[in-house]
């Protein structure tokens, strides 16, 4: 049985991007979402209804918009129609959101993922513009971890047995076993013999918190970034410096200005995206391709000289994450700054090689297509992003894991050349000169371990800290206070080089045009096809619309669940059509018992 994929009621805002449906009416007593997508149903102008919001059937929460749209000849200029939306039902057009977290749109997140994966794979196979000979490029798959900045609850399986790892049944071993029983300074534990299911909650919780790095944990998560970049380039000095071991000559290219530089004869290309693990720290898992420079076209994709082989990116890759530290800057809280490395779990494993039990091109790309499209929710903790009004809510120093990463985000993306800020100013009636001392507020009665409550305070901090003064240095960590929902991590969870594949917008652009031609072939009549005002080399018209947001979400719950309820239909009959084209490929293409 196919159901939609949204609730049959408004709902409230859990996720980031999420938005309740606009209902048009206070709902009466009787009112329920099956009896309104019933009457719906039911109206004679249901099909011409269900047409018009196809382009955005599946979306949780599409976008409206209301305006004008103008028809216009482009041979002649000449306007052939003018249609205001108020003549289109709901009075809008409706417009997917796109938002690729599938907590939020499943649908559009699907769409996402989707072109992630042909984008992924594109550079490792070929095809959608790049040339095919990429398959036979050395390629790797690789995976780069944080290090440890306390001990947390894990679930390791020494020895595999089960055949599918999404449904692994495996003993794990225990936690942390400890013989001697050890305990922290805090005077907790130091051991765990449980041995923790998949879906245990205290899996990347640490086993004290008090011990736990809470302070590098973020900072980590802010330059990670950083890190990644200056491994790709130490890789690539790696690889220029073999190339003049092994006499291979630099390459002589032209720039834009008409000038000639010389460049090593090798370079890497990646994609890469990036998960947050339990413990809510982030990690790389990246495809990287080696490709050479052609000296007549620099942005072409050319083969490496003859060679160099998976074997020289392996050790490349493997010399950049073992080399490659730095410290961040000055802080008050860190004056030495803090160490940004990668961690001991370092895993490469090659592409496209015909040993067994290599990765093949399609898992590394549908492995890293699958995490596009999820954030924070490994750690349980999902949000917008936060403000002085809003920190309070998930921020306690003395709260769980994520609560006191979110607040370590807070407290050190402050303005570093603020004296002192007031949650270290002792109150008049409290005046503890520590955090050690847990006292509640007579104001709010939150609980805290600061002098002053971060709750009552935030927002005379705020202000404070907007104030303006040239005299201020630029703070290298205010990122962490914007980014304090994505427990300090503000990078993209998918990259790429730019020479390495195709851009989403090719992929976007190449599936409007294959629905022009599909309509154009069973309607026959070109002139009513819409077309976008960039593709002008066909006798065509042009809708130019003058368009505002008129708001997100459905009108009711009963037409989210009727649209929902049609996209998962479609995407069911999709689904079936995949299978049974590539079970009539299957069976044209194996060979027949007498040919065997």
């Amino acid at each position: 049985m196919t159901v939609s994929t949204l609730d049959a009621a408004p709902r409230a805002t859990t996720a980031r991007g999420a938005v309740s449906n606009a209902e048009s009416s206070t709902p009466a007593a009787w009112y329920t979402a099956p009896a309104h997508a019933f009457h719906r149903a039911t109206q004679p102008d249901y099909f011409t209804w269900l047409d018009h919001i196809r382009p955005a059937a599946g979306c949780t929460r599409p976008i409206r918009l209301a305006g004008t749209l103008t028809t216009v000849d482009h041979t002649t200029g000449r306007v052939l129609d003018h249609t205001p939306t108020g003549d289109l039902p709901d009075a809008v057009i409706y417009k997917a959101c796109g938002n690729r977290r599938a907590t939020v749109c499943p649908s559009c997140a699907t769409t996402y993922q989707q072109d992630a994966y042909q984008l992924l794979r594109a550079g490792l196979t070929g095809g959608k513009g790049i040339p095919d000979t990429v398959a036979t490029h050395p390629a790797v798959f690789v995976t780069l971890t944080a290090p440890s900045f306390g001990t947390v609850h894990t679930r390791a399986v020494r020895r595999h047995t089960c055949r599918n790892r999404r449904r692994c049944d495996c003993r794990p071993d225990p936690c942390h076993p400890r013989r001697d029983t050890p305990t922290c300074p805090h005077g907790r534990p130091a051991v765990c013999w449980a041995r923790h299911e998949p879906t245990d909650a205290n899996l990347g919780r640490p086993l004290c918190l008090d011990c736990y790095d809470h302070d590098h944990h973020v900072v980590w998560n802010l330059y990670a970034g950083e890190l990644w970049r200056r491994t790709k380039q130490a890789a690539e000095r790696h690889l220029a410096a073999l190339a003049r071991r092994r006499g291979i000559p630099p390459v002589e290219v032209a720039t834009s200005t008409g000038k000639t530089r010389t460049v090593p004869p090798v370079r890497i290309s990646h994609g890469k995206a990036a998960e947050f693990q339990t413990r809510g720290a982030v990690h790389f898992h990246a495809l990287i391709r080696l490709d050479g420079v052609h000296p007549d076209d620099p942005t072409a994709v050319a083969p490496p000289p003859p060679g160099f082989t998976t074997t020289d990116l392996d050790h490349a890759l493997r010399h950049a994450a073992t080399q490659v530290a730095y410290t961040t800057p000055t802080h008050p809280d860190q004056p030495a700054g803090w160490s940004i490395v990668w961690g001991e779990q370092l895993d490469i494993r090659p592409i496209n090689l015909p040993t067994s039990g290599n990765v093949t091109d399609q898992m590394a790309a549908g492995y890293l297509a699958k995490y596009a499209t999820k954030s924070t929710e490994a750690t349980g903790h999902r949000s917008t992003r936060l403000d002085a009004d809003t920190v309070g809510t998930y921020a306690d120093p003395d709260g769980d894991h994520t609560a006191r990463l979110i607040d370590a985000c807070w407290r050190l993306g402050r303005p570093t050349a603020t004296p002192a800020p007031l949650t270290d100013r002792p109150r008049a009636d409290h005046p503890a000169p520590s955090f050690r001392a847990r006292w509640q507020c007579p104001d709010c009665g939150n609980h805290t371990r600061y002098p002053a409550c971060p709750t009552c305070t935030a927002r005379r901090q705020a202000d404070l800290d907007g104030e303006p003064g040239d005299s201020r240095p630029a703070n290298p960590y205010a990122r962490l206070r914007r980014w304090a929902h994505m427990l300090g991590f503000g990078g993209h969870f998918l990259t790429k080089a730019r020479r390495y594949s195709v851009t989403f917008r090719h992929l976007r652009d190449s599936r409007a045009t294959y629905r022009r031609e599909h309509d154009t072939h069973h309607t026959g009549h070109p002139a009513d096809v819409v077309q976008a005002a960039d593709h002008t080399d066909a006798d065509t018209t042009l809708v130019i619309g003058a368009l505002t947001f008129a708001g997100a979400g459905w009108h009711s719950s009963g037409d989210a669940l009727l649209a929902n309820t049609a996209a998962a239909l479609a995407r069911e009959r999709q689904r079936t059509a995949r299978e049974e084209l590539a079970h009539e490929l299957w069976s044209t293409t194996r060979p027949t018992p007498a040919a065997a």
